[in-house]
C-alpha cells in the first residue's frame, strides 16, 4: 500500500523527501486531475490532500469519502496552518472513537 499526497509546492515537496511521491495543484482542474489519477492507481492506499486543495474538489473529495472505502483519504492543513472551522487532528480522533485522548 502507498501513500499519495495532493497539495501545494512546499507540501509535496516536504512528502517526497520522505518517499511518498505526489502531485502539485494551484487551481480546482490540477487537483481534479490530480485526485482522479491518484483514485485509478490501486496501489494507492491513503492520500493525503491539503484541507485548501480539497475544499477546490470539496464536491468529490466528499462523495468519495462518504461512497467508497480505499484509499483513505486525509485532509491536512498546509504550510498556512489549519483552516478556520476546520477540526484538529485531536478532535477527529476523539469523535472518530468516542473517547477525549
Amino acid at each position: 500500500m502507498k501513500y499519495y499526497i495532493i497539495g501545494d509546492e512546499d507540501t509535496v515537496l516536504g512528502f517526497e523527501m520522505v518517499g511518498v511521491r505526489g502531485r502539485t495543484a494551484t487551481n480546482e482542474n490540477e487537483a481534479a486531475l490530480a485526485f482522479s489519477e491518484a483514485l485509478e492507481d490501486r496501489d494507492i492506499g491513503i492520500i493525503i490532500i491539503s484541507e485548501a486543495i480539497a475544499d477546490l474538489i470539496r464536491h468529490q473529495v466528499d462523495q468519495y469519502m462518504f461512497t467508497m472505502q480505499f484509499p483513505l483519504i486525509v485532509e491536512i492543513p498546509d504550510r498556512n496552518g489549519r483552516m478556520e472551522g476546520k477540526p484538529g487532528l485531536r478532535e477527529m480522533v476523539n469523535a472518530a472513537i468516542g473517547i477525549k485522548i
